[in-house]
């Protein structure tokens, strides 16, 4: 298995080539040559496969430079109940990513049982353990540098927090998160997490990152890899929860079912269309938004128009108030034949004049025919999902899954299941909950008290040579 650019211009590279670093040389992203394909025999072998097996099978063929063995064992050790037992009191913790059918034909994948109670555990555990191995066969260090606009960032830090050879500096925007959220991230007193907070939005941060990623010379000097989506390993990782899914939700291989997800940055419904490239049999993949519509816009329009800080909306669910989607080059690739040159074009494009537009391309007939179909939620719709679930089933749901619901029941299909993701817990979003409910949600236990530990963040404008002299002052 080997991997390319999204824009041609770097060699090809194995798995460990890439794991610990994030943009390619040439400014790209990395994915495979050629997706490995499953068939209708192999999936029902699959079927019945524990998660943690389920995900050795899956990986295993975007990995060929670690032994299948050495994988099952880092994949054993992590997929565990101990590791993803935090969820809610009725929650099988003997299962990892079980599915609850909130209605007929629509069901609930519940990825938010890991240690930081939101879907991007179901990878980062992973991936910690991918860099410690990695790590220890070179015996070099590593800075891994990151943004989030809210999970990311607390999942990163808690399966990396005590890692040898490890350092984690996190960018989120100064004060949009959830004080859940902040408390997750800032109150961690481990020596190799530090936590930067930067004055502007999410996607300041995210551009901070790639600056820095982009100096070749600074990132090689001081080491620095990537947690973030970028990251291809995270991404192959969530792959594995889509077979999951389907597998729950059906009786065998001839069956199709759709899943809705709630997306900001493109990563996690990116690894849907890996899935389905694959041959998982997916009919649709639902694409909801909050009011930070940019990819709902390309998908209705074809036209992709990157918001700027000032117009991008903080809302109640803040992990999307995302306007600039990092993992979308890489589903652009693939639409336009995995053609570097043309993404290149477009990204030059959007670089300067923040949009390009499809509509009137042959590409968007590809754009089409690819499955997408998406929507938008308001804060409005996020409190009558909300109450709506509650009252009927006593569920309550986060926000950003709220989304999903929402969009997923206005692209229902007859006779086709439709598989929503759960984003995170409702106790990280308490505001909100309040607001649809009238009361808070149920907390996980160890919990109870996580906004009144003491925290500890600096503070940064969004300037990267700011950012490079304090990484240049910390890093290991």
């Amino acid at each position: 298995m080997k991997y390319v650019s999204t824009r041609g211009g770097a060699p090809e590279a194995s798995f460990l080539d890439i794991l610990l670093g994030g943009l390619a040389p040439d400014g790209g992203l990395y994915v495979p040559a050629s997706y490995p394909q499953v068939g209708r025999a192999e999936l029902e072998r699959w079927r019945e496969l524990p998660y943690a097996d389920l995900a050795t099978a899956v990986l295993a063929r975007f990995i060929d430079d670690i032994p299948a063995a050495e994988i099952g064992r880092l994949c054993r050790a992590t997929y565990t109940a101990r590791v993803y037992g935090h969820g809610r009191p009725d929650s099988d913790a003997a299962q990892i990513a079980p599915l609850r059918w909130l209605e007929p034909q629509l069901a609930l994948l519940e990825l938010s049982n890991g240690p930081t109670l939101a879907f991007k555990d179901m990878a980062m555990q992973l991936l910690g353990a991918l860099f410690e191995y990695a790590l220890a066969r070179s015996g070099e260090r590593l800075n891994v540098l990151g943004a989030t606009s809210g999970d990311t960032g607390s999942a990163a830090e808690y399966a990396m927090r005590g890692r040898p050879g490890i350092n984690v500096f996190m960018l989120s925007p100064h004060g949009r998160m959830s004080a859940f959220q902040r408390a997750q991230m800032y109150s961690l007193a481990d020596a190799n997490i530090f936590n930067i907070a930067v004055e502007g939005v999410f996607d300041d941060c995210q551009d901070l990152v790639k600056s820095v990623s982009n100096d070749l010379e600074f990132k090689r000097r001081l080491r620095i890899g990537t947690v973030n989506s970028i990251n291809w390993a995270r991404v192959a990782a969530q792959v594995v929860y889509y077979f999951r899914g389907y597998f729950a939700a059906t009786k065998n291989s001839d069956e199709r079912v759709s899943f809705a997800v709630p997306s900001g940055n493109f990563g996690n419904v990116l690894a849907g269309w890996i899935a389905k490239q694959m041959g998982l049999p997916v009919e649709r993949l639902v694409l909801a938004t909050n009011e930070n519509d940019v990819l709902d816009e390309f998908f209705r329009s074809g036209r992709y128009r990157v918001r700027s800080a000032a117009e991008t909306r903080a809302t109640s669910s803040p992990s999307m108030d995302i306007s600039k989607a990092s993992n979308f080059e890489r589903y652009v690739f693939d639409i336009v034949g995995r053609d570097a040159a043309v993404v290149r074009r477009l990204w030059s494009q959007l670089d300067a004049q923040g949009v390009f537009d499809l509509s009137s391309t042959a590409h968007w007939e590809s754009v089409r025919r690819s499955g997408f179909v998406s929507g938008s939620s308001t804060h409005a719709d996020r409190l009558a999902t909300i109450r709506r679930l509650h009252e009927r089933s006593g569920l309550v749901i986060d926000p950003h899954t709220a989304d999903g619901v929402k969009v997923a029941r206005e692209h229902a299909m007859p006779g086709v299941p439709m598989i929503c993701l759960e984003t995170a817990l409702p106790a990280k979003f308490a505001e909100t909950i309040v607001e649809a409910i009238g009361r808070e949600p149920p907390r996980p236990a160890g919990y109870g008290d996580i906004e009144s530990r003491p925290q500890r963040f600096t503070v940064l404008p969004a300037d990267v040579a700011q950012l490079k002299a304090y990484l240049g002052a910390h890093a290991g």
